[in-house]
């Protein structure tokens, strides 16, 4: 039996914050939407370039006011990045905060408009141990 992994979908409350998230300061691109005025609802579906068949999809409910909180309980989404701290340096001016630093050189954790947990890992070895990252404390939840 074969099975093919879709997509990872998370819940959304403002999608332009969150594409500013996953788009602009994470690196994803949009690589189809749906709009559904029957059901009341859009999809966003978003991945890393060159990689379409592994993507986020992003829900967003219209005229909801329901407040999702527990993007932790699921786990989280990870993506591998060529420089993690120019990455982190990236989310962080962005306005991002880091709750996990990678002072290993090898994994951070920072969370999504929506508390949505997402891990960020090296590719390949580990970078040197750096500063700011190598002395940062973990901030909040991740």
């Amino acid at each position: 039996m074969k099975i093919k992994y879709l997509h990872t979908m998370v819940r959304v409350t403002d999608i332009d914050a969150s594409k500013r998230f996953y788009c602009d300061l994470l690196g994803l691109e949009e690589i189809r939407r749906v709009e559904n005025e029957a059901g009341k609802f859009t999809l966003v579906f978003l991945a890393a370039p060159g990689q379409h068949d592994a993507s986020v999809e992003l829900t967003y409910n219209w005229g909801s006011d329901e407040v999702y909180a527990g993007g932790r309980n699921f786990g989280h989404l990870a993506y591998a990045v060529e420089d993690i701290y120019a990455m982190c340096r990236k989310l962080q001016d962005g306005g991002v905060t880091i709750n996990r630093p990678p002072r290993d050189g090898r994994m951070a954790f920072v969370r999504s408009p929506d508390g949505v947990s997402v891990e960020l890992l090296q590719m390949g070895d580990a970078l040197p141990a750096a500063e700011p990252w190598a002395s940062m404390q973990n901030t909040g939840e991740w």
